[in-house]
């Protein structure tokens, strides 16, 4: 049992289409329910994609005994049903989407995966807090929890393993959607930093741990004077509550003064950065966008920010060093203690905040 989740227009009906096709090219059988789209839809879907009409089977569906009973007639490898919000048990008076629909579906579905041997791929939505729609029990009774990830007026999509009883979480894909679907993205640091301009201020790059993959990210920052009674904090593609709080720490610690001024800080790319350990990036670009002097475009810093100030160490440091040498960087900031070499870049182990900044050569605005 499989969960795929992801926010509406992702990419997940295109995604789960791409693996139909790459499985009956395989020779196993396939089967495809929908309950949101028409059969006209996904054939206008798999026509954009170039999948061969006679190879996909598909029915539209919202009734669970139908689904079932269908499936037991073809006896697929792979059961798709999109998507687990819209199907429904005449067993059960709730409105589809519902708690009690949602986990009865899916039990349902989880026994005939049991009991037959197909593997079934439930599609998921996700809630405005980003976590999967329905009860949580829905993320316990499946075998693995995928989660495709993207802004959907972006190109880039990470799909990330949140789960997975029988393998490893420590793996990420990265794709570019294009006309012809999800294409995946050999090496993704050199993308993501394709567009970046040099010695700009308010721009720091961090080296970032997807599972075990290491991607260079570029962070930027820009401090601008607000006019607004509350000035505002905008964050895309990192955590705003953390972004508020190492705000505070700048400004508690006398490093930085940000109580009058607008912050906007922004992964590019469209990644979600979810780790602590671009504290340290991001604090250099904060500093670095209001003294309006750049850290040098060969650096990179990584490592979490407490309240105190202290810089502390993260994991995987060695991987993120490998990754930056191959793209011809030449620093790395990096917390003390990390135990960490490189024979092409200079790797400087700080203490703090205080000590960061004069290593990056950006120091504080008055």
């Amino acid at each position: 049992m499989i969960l795929l989740s992801g926010d509406p227009g992702v990419g997940k009906s295109t995604l789960v289409l791409q693996m139909i096709d790459a499985i009956q090219t395989g020779g196993n059988q396939t089967l495809l329910v929908t309950g949101e789209e028409s059969l006209d839809q996904v054939a206008m879907r798999g026509c954009r994609l170039g999948i061969a009409g006679e190879r996909l089977s598909a029915a539209a569906s919202s009734s669970l005994p139908a689904i079932l009973s269908a499936a037991v007639q073809q006896n697929p490898a792979v059961l798709v049903v999109d998507s687990i919000q819209t199907l429904e048990d005449p067993d059960h008076d709730s409105a589809p989407g519902s708690v009690v629909q949602v986990r009865e579906c899916a039990g349902a579905l989880v026994r005939f995966a049991k009991t037959t041997g197909s593997a079934v791929v439930l599609i998921g939505h996700v809630t405005k807090e980003g976590t999967v729609a329905g009860p949580r029990t829905l993320e316990h009774l499946v075998d693995t929890v995928l989660s495709l990830e993207g802004e959907r007026s972006g190109t880039f999509r990470l799909l990330r393993a949140l789960k997975n009883r029988f393998g490893s979480c420590d793996e990420a894909g990265v794709f570019i959607m294009d006309e012809k679907g999800l294409q995946g993205v050999q090496d993704p640091s050199a993308m993501f930093l394709a567009d970046r301009l040099p010695d700009v201020a308010g721009s720091t790059v961090f080296p970032a741990l997807e599972g075990v993959r290491p991607v260079l990210i570029e962070v930027q920052a820009l401090v601008a004077a607000s006019g607004l009674p509350q000035p505002r904090r905008v964050a895309i593609g990192y955590d705003a509550k953390r972004l508020s709080l190492l705000i505070g720490v700048l400004t508690q610690r006398g490093l930085c003064k940000l109580v009058e001024d607008d912050v906007f800080v922004a992964a590019a790319g469209g990644l979600h950065i979810k780790e602590p350990a671009a504290d340290l990036a991001l604090c250099l670009a904060l500093l670095s966008s209001k003294s309006l002097r750049p850290v040098d475009h060969r650096t990179l810093a990584v490592g979490e920010v407490g309240l105190a100030g202290e810089v502390r160490r993260v994991p995987g440091i060695q991987r993120r060093l490998t990754e930056a040498e191959r793209l011809g960087f030449t620093r790395a900031i990096v917390p003390r203690g990390a135990q960490a070499s490189s024979d092409r870049i200079r790797v400087i182990e700080v203490a703090d905040l205080p000590e960061a900044i004069r290593v990056a050569g950006s120091p504080a605005a008055a």
